[in-house]
């Protein structure tokens, strides 16, 4: 790519905190956080990363370049946390290559609850302030009123359009997690074959830092375990395969009681109510949808909810 119509902004970032401009756009995303792939005039690769300045972005940064340092396969962050306008800005440096690891059978979860397991275990020596607010499609513990968090742009379109069941599956799921007093965790709240690249059978690079969570350990499991495989569009992963990836969790980490269990049920399915929402408001394929109707029932009876 040339360099387009990137940010008016960023070529005096780039001058001011990396010390060279940018010369070609290789990659770029606008979603939740834009992303530019640049290489500079000087031949680096770097990326930067532009999002709502939403009070998150220090923590999450920190911790990335903790596990980063520490040898973790992540992105090493190359400046601090800055502000332009209402923007978090940062950049990290470029980890091409790598493919993802598609499919959401029992193996293929084993495989990724084993990369969870030990990014878990090294967050849990990581000390930063909570991330907080959780990533929208994770924030089940909203304090805002009604069901779901306040996202103006899915808030102003027409409501009647989610189905019922939706609805009743994610009030029962909310009710379950929000009743548990189990500590909060940091965690990676995005834990998606998206987000992830493999090399020669091990995992290459793990991406999207800024959606750590600060939320039960067990809870974050099993968002984890039901949207592993998820590549747009997401859906949910067969029941079985979110079983194999909590229990492989456990093997690795340690055995959860029977509340942890239960909570990590009801996890596994916030993420996939919100996106079937998402669908139903958008007019989207209802990938999301289906599955929920489908697997509802044997999530929610594991849930107890």
């Amino acid at each position: 790519m040339t360099l387009g119509n990137v940010p008016y902004w960023l070529h005096g970032w780039c001058a001011h905190h990396l010390g060279s401009e940018p010369a070609v756009v290789l990659y770029e995303r606008v979603s939740i956080s834009s992303v530019h792939g640049l290489r500079l005039t000087d031949g680096r690769e770097v990326f930067v990363k532009a999002r709502e300045d939403d009070g998150r972005a220090e923590a999450c940064l920190t911790a990335q370049a903790v596990l980063a340092e520490r040898g973790f396969p992540c992105p090493r962050p190359l400046t601090p946390v800055t502000r332009v306008g209402g923007l978090a800005v940062h950049a990290e440096e470029s980890r091409p290559g790598g493919s993802v690891l598609s499919g959401d059978t029992p193996d293929i979860a084993r495989r990724y609850a084993a990369v969870f397991a030990r990014l878990m275990a090294e967050l849990a020596t990581v000390t930063v302030a909570p991330p907080l607010p959780n990533p929208r499609w994770s924030r089940w513990d909203h304090t805002d009123p009604g069901l779901w968090p306040a996202i103006d742009f899915l808030d102003e379109r027409d409501q009647s359009v989610v189905p019922e069941f939706v609805v009743d599956v994610a009030e029962r799921v909310r009710k379950r997690l929000r009743a548990t007093d189990l500590p909060c965790v940091l965690g990676h709240a995005d834990f998606e074959a998206q987000n992830l690249r493999w090399r020669d059978g091990e995992v290459w690079a793990v991406h999207d830092w800024d959606s750590l969570a600060w939320q039960p350990e067990a809870a974050l499991v099993g968002a984890a375990s039901g949207a592993f495989a998820n590549v747009p569009p997401p859906s949910l992963v067969p029941v079985e395969s979110s079983a194999a990836f909590i229990e492989a969790y456990q093997e690795l980490v340690r055995r959860f009681s029977a509340e942890e269990l239960e909570i990590a049920w009801a996890g596994s399915m916030w993420t996939a109510v919100h996106n079937a929402r998402w669908e139903a408001l958008h007019g989207d394929a209802p990938l999301s949808l289906n599955a929920v109707r489908e697997q509802a029932a044997e999530r929610l009876r594991r849930a107890n909810c």
